[in-house]
């Protein structure tokens, strides 16, 4: 006979530690019900490739950075912004390489891409050529620095008398340079002018030589101010009409000379904002990339950009051509058009040559 039920209900066996399954887990905070882990960060990640992103390109376009290329080191770093452009291009597509195992870093390789873009767009413009101009009259011009005198006169004789260029400018070279090269060239009927004489070192100089064509053409030698350590020549008159000629150097811009150097660009623009019809042509020791010199020649064109050529380097000639700086010019105004345009290369020098045939309105 069983036991009758007590007031108790029979005891529930208890499990022992260690037996029965795992109590169920409370989801930890941050965790979806997929297990997986939400993206944590994402806001400094795009700080940081943002901030980058404004440190690289105020070195590769310091000009769009309210005008920062106007000072050291700038002034100097944007002159070789080809260079410039092959590095970030490379930092970013390194980036782009360590985002197929890292993916939560995209947005470094995204914003290093968009400096290589702005930086791409002020130079790639310079390499499409204009139309080439069918009217006009042409007027060849060869600019070549002769490095403080020392560039072989010789080669540069046989240069003019091969091209026959109507108007040269030849920066560094003074009344010592002018004398080894005139009688060269003397049964060509060239008339020559320096800015400085014998007593002073040819690089402190600027020669101007002109064609018969132009015939009794006047020399005026001037300076930008006062403080400018290299005067230019100023070619008018004969048969040239209203156009003007001159053969400049401006000062280069290093450590203490970088004031001096705005000056002189500065200046460029008496003439290319002249009502009359002006070439200028030389050593400017600046590119296009700097903003002093594109506002100081504003009115006027540049020959090696009209021909799509002003990414090729003229200094330094040891360097390949796109790895140095365009810092040798033509330019004129009223209209003129580059025809055609080259950069030779003559020994002696540490910089090439430029010869142009513009036409003129």
């Amino acid at each position: 006979m069983s036991a009758p039920p007590g007031p108790f209900p029979p005891a529930v066996p208890t499990a022992r530690p260690g037996s029965g399954p795992p109590p169920p887990r409370t989801p930890e905070p941050g965790y979806g019900g997929g297990g997986r882990r939400p993206r944590r960060g994402l806001g400094g990640r795009v700080v940081g490739a943002v901030l980058l992103a404004v440190a690289a390109s105020v070195f590769t376009v310091p000009d769009l950075w309210f005008g920062l290329d106007r000072w050291s080191p700038f002034t100097q770093i944007v002159a070789f912004r080809a260079i410039l452009l092959v590095i970030v291009t490379v930092v970013a597509l390194a980036l782009a390489l360590v985002t197929l195992g890292m993916r939560r870093v995209w947005p470094f390789p995204l914003a290093m891409l968009a400096v290589v873009a702005v930086t791409a767009s002020t130079m790639v413009p310079r390499l499409s050529a204009d139309p080439v101009p069918t009217g006009g009259t042409p007027v060849k011009v060869l600019s070549f620095n002769v490095y403080t005198g020392d560039a072989d006169v010789r080669a540069l004789a046989d240069l003019i008398h091969r091209e026959r260029p109507d108007l040269i400018a030849l920066p560094e070279a003074g009344e010592r340079y002018r004398q080894k090269l005139a009688p060269l060239v003397e049964d060509l009927g060239y008339r020559t002018e320096a800015s400085v004489d014998r007593r002073s070192q040819d690089v402190n100089g600027v020669v101007a030589a002109v064609s018969p064509r132009f015939g009794d053409v006047t020399f005026d030698i001037g300076k930008i101010t006062e403080d400018s350590p290299f005067p230019y020549v100023q070619v008018s008159g004969g048969e040239m009409g209203d156009l003007t000629f001159v053969a400049f150097h401006s000062v280069a811009p290093t450590a203490g000379s970088v004031a001096q150097w705005r000056q002189d660009l500065a200046g460029v623009s008496r003439w290319c904002s002249a009502g009359s019809p002006a070439i200028v042509a030389g050593d400017f020791n600046a590119t296009l990339d700097h903003s002093v010199l594109r506002s100081a020649t504003a009115d006027c064109g540049d020959a090696a950009a009209q021909r799509g050529s002003a990414l090729t380097a003229t200094w330094p000639a040891m360097l390949p051509r796109w790895l140095g700086a365009e810092i040798d010019h033509v330019f004129a105004n009223q209209g003129a058009t580059s025809e055609s345009f080259e950069v030779l290369d003559l020994p002696g020098s540490d910089h090439r040559a430029v010869l142009t045939t513009l036409r003129l309105p």
